[in-house]
C-alpha cells in the first residue's frame, strides 16, 4: 500500500502545482489589468515614460535567457523522438566530434525560432551560456561549420530528411479528433528565392529576370505545415517534378490516418497525365486550367440558363456594428490621371464535363465568368469578360464551392511570406543548389515545430471544449513573429538543481495559459 500512497501522494503534488501555476498567472493577469484600466487617471498629466537615471549592471547569481519558450520546442522534440531519429537515419559524419547530425538540423531550427535571419546569427546563440544551459549543451555549432554540414548534403540525403519529419510527423498527429482527419487539403506552388551571389551554382535567371532559385513547395492547408520542400533552377517550370512530390504527400497523409485527400494547384499544376490515375486511387482534386481557344469557345456556347450569379461570401463574420468603409484613396486618382480601369462588375459560374487530351475519361469542369466595365477616367469604354476555368472529379458539390474551395488554395501564397520573411528559410546563404536546399528544409522545421507543438494541445470534450477549440485554431494560424513574440520570447531565469532545469519565467503575456497547457501534455 505505501506505494500507491506514493504514486497518489505525487499525483497530488502535480495537481497542486498546477493549481499555484494557475494562481500565478491570474494575480500577474488582475495586475496588468489595473494598470491598463482606462477610468483610472491617476499620473495622466504628465508623459507616460518616465524612467530616469537609469543605469546597467552585469548579475553574479541570476542567469536569465530571452527566448525562454525555446524549452517547450525541446520538449517537444523529445517527445517526437526527432533527435534519435536523425541521429539513426541520417549518416554525414564520419565522427561525431563533438557533433551529432541532430544537433546540426535543430541548430538550424532553433536558431529560426530565436529570431535568427541568417547563419551569422548562430554566433549570438553559441555565445549565450545560459542559452546553452538551458538546452544542457556544452556547445553548438558555429555559423562556419553550419555552412560545411549543408555542404555535405547530398539529393538523397535531402530526400532522406524529408522523409524522417514526414514520419515524426505522423506522431505529431497522433491524438487528434477525428474531425481533424476527415481530409487532407494539399497544396503545391514554386515561388522564386532571389540571390545577389554570382557564384552560387545551379542558379539561373526566371520568367520574372530574378537571378536565383525556383522551390517547389507542397504544404498541408490543414495545419499549415511543409510537407515537401524540393529547390530547383530559378529557369525551371513551377509544376516541374509536382506530380512525384504529391504522391509522396499523399501516402504520408494516407499513413497519417487522413480517410480522404484533395490536391489543388494552379494552372501550371494541372497535371492532366495524372489525373486518371489520381481518380482512379480515390484522390480528390481541383486544379486551374489554362484558357485556350477551344474552351473559350465551349464556355461561349453554354446556354444562358447554364450560368449562375456567383455570390462570394463574406470575409467574415461582423459581431458587433459593421464599420464604415474609409474613403477610397486610390480611385480618385486612377480617375484625374484617366488611366485604364478594369471594374469587377459581377461573377457567373456554370460547369460541363471535359476530357483532357492525356486522360481517357472526362472530368468536370467549373467554368466562372467575370463581368467587367472597361473604364479610362470617368467614361466607360465597353464592357468586357474573362473566363477562368478549374478541372475537379468531385461531382458532389455545388460549382461554387468548387470554386471557393480552389480559391482557398491562395493562403499558400501567405505560407510562402512566412517561409521567406518569419522563418528566413526560402533563402541561399551557401554555395550550390544542393546545400541550400539543405539549409531550407532545415530552417523550415522551425515553421513545422511550431505547428507540431499547437497540436499538442488538448481538445477534450466539455464546457471549454468550445473555447478551446478557437484557440488552437487561432496559434495554429498564428503568424510566425506573432508566436515567437507570444510563445518563444519569454524572459526566463534559469535554475539548475541536482534533478531538474528550471525555466522561471519573469514576465506575464495573454497566452501563457495556454503555453501552461502545452507543458502539461509535452510532461506527459
Amino acid at each position: 500500500m505505501s506505494v500507491y500512497r506514493k504514486l497518489i501522494a505525487r499525483n497530488m503534488e502535480g495537481f497542486r502545482v498546477n493549481a499555484r501555476v494557475r494562481k500565478k498567472l491570474a494575480r500577474r493577469k488582475r495586475r496588468i489589468q489595473k494598470r491598463l484600466d482606462k477610468s483610472d487617471l491617476r499620473g495622466c498629466c504628465k508623459p507616460m515614460f518616465t524612467a530616469s537615471n537609469i543605469h546597467y549592471e552585469i548579475g553574479d547569481r541570476g542567469r536569465g535567457i530571452g527566448y525562454g519558450g525555446i524549452g517547450a520546442i525541446h520538449l517537444l522534440v523529445r517527445k517526437l523522438g526527432l533527435a534519435e531519429a536523425i541521429d539513426s537515419r541520417l549518416h554525414l559524419l564520419q565522427i561525431h566530434l563533438p557533433y551529432h547530425e541532430s544537433d546540426h538540423v535543430l541548430n538550424f531550427a532553433y536558431n529560426a525560432l530565436c529570431d535568427g535571419t541568417c547563419l551569422e546569427d548562430i554566433e549570438l546563440r553559441r555565445n549565450d551560456e545560459v542559452f546553452l544551459d538551458a538546452l544542457g549543451a556544452r556547445r553548438i555549432p558555429d555559423p562556419t561549420t553550419a555552412g560545411d554540414f549543408c555542404r555535405r548534403f547530398q539529393p538523397e540525403d535531402v530526400h532522406q530528411l524529408l522523409d524522417i519529419f514526414n514520419d515524426i510527423r505522423k506522431a505529431a498527429w497522433a491524438g487528434q479528433p477525428d474531425a481533424f482527419f476527415a481530409q487532407a487539403r494539399i497544396d503545391a506552388d514554386g515561388t522564386l528565392v532571389e540571390t545577389r551571389g554570382e557564384c552560387k551554382q545551379g542558379m539561373d535567371i526566371a520568367y520574372d529576370g530574378t537571378w536565383g532559385y525556383h522551390p517547389l513547395v507542397v504544404s498541408l492547408a490543414n495545419t499549415g505545415e511543409v510537407l515537401s520542400l524540393i529547390n530547383r533552377s530559378g529557369n525551371r517550370p513551377s509544376h516541374e517534378g509536382a506530380a512525384v512530390e504529391i504522391d509522396r504527400a499523399i501516402r504520408v497523409c494516407r499513413d497519417g490516418g487522413f480517410r480522404q485527400v484533395l490536391v489543388r494547384g494552379d494552372t501550371d499544376f494541372t497535371q492532366t497525365k495524372h489525373l486518371d490515375r489520381w481518380h482512379d486511387d480515390g484522390v480528390q482534386f481541383i486544379f486551374g486550367v489554362n484558357v485556350t481557344a477551344n474552351l473559350h469557345v465551349l464556355a461561349d456556347d453554354l446556354p444562358a440558363a447554364a450560368w449562375q450569379t456567383l455570390t462570394r461570401p463574406p470575409r467574415y463574420e461582423v459581431r458587433t456594428e459593421p464599420r464604415r468603409r474609409p474613403q477610397n484613396a486610390k480611385e480618385p486618382i486612377v480617375v484625374e490621371r484617366a488611366f485604364m480601369n478594369l471594374r469587377l462588375v459581377s461573377e457567373a459560374v456554370a460547369e460541363f464535363d471535359y476530357r483532357p487530351t492525356a486522360c481517357c475519361r472526362s472530368y468536370r469542369l467549373i467554368a466562372v465568368r467575370k463581368n467587367l466595365s472597361v473604364e479610362k477616367g470617368e467614361q466607360v469604354l465597353f464592357d468586357d469578360y474573362r473566363y477562368f476555368f478549374y478541372i475537379t472529379n468531385d461531382r458532389s458539390r455545388a460549382a461554387a464551392d468548387i470554386v471557393f474551395t480552389a480559391n482557398d488554395r491562395c493562403n499558400q501564397e501567405n505560407l510562402h511570406a512566412q517561409l521567406k520573411r518569419g522563418v528566413c528559410a526560402l533563402q541561399a546563404p551557401v554555395d550550390n543548389l544542393v546545400s541550400n536546399w539543405a539549409y531550407m528544409v532545415m530552417t523550415a522545421l522551425a515553421w513545422n515545430l511550431k505547428a507540431w507543438l499547437v497540436l499538442q494541445l488538448p481538445q477534450q470534450p466539455g464546457r471549454w471544449a468550445e473555447r478551446h477549440g478557437v484557440e488552437k485554431q487561432t496559434v495554429l494560424t498564428m503568424e510566425f513573429k506573432t508566436f515567437i513574440n507570444a510563445f518563444l520570447r519569454l524572459p526566463c531565469q534559469i535554475i539548475r538543481t541536482s534533478r531538474r532545469l528550471v525555466y522561471r519565467l519573469l514576465s506575464w503575456n495573454p497566452w501563457q495559459p495556454i503555453f501552461f497547457r502545452m507543458l502539461d501534455v509535452l510532461h506527459g
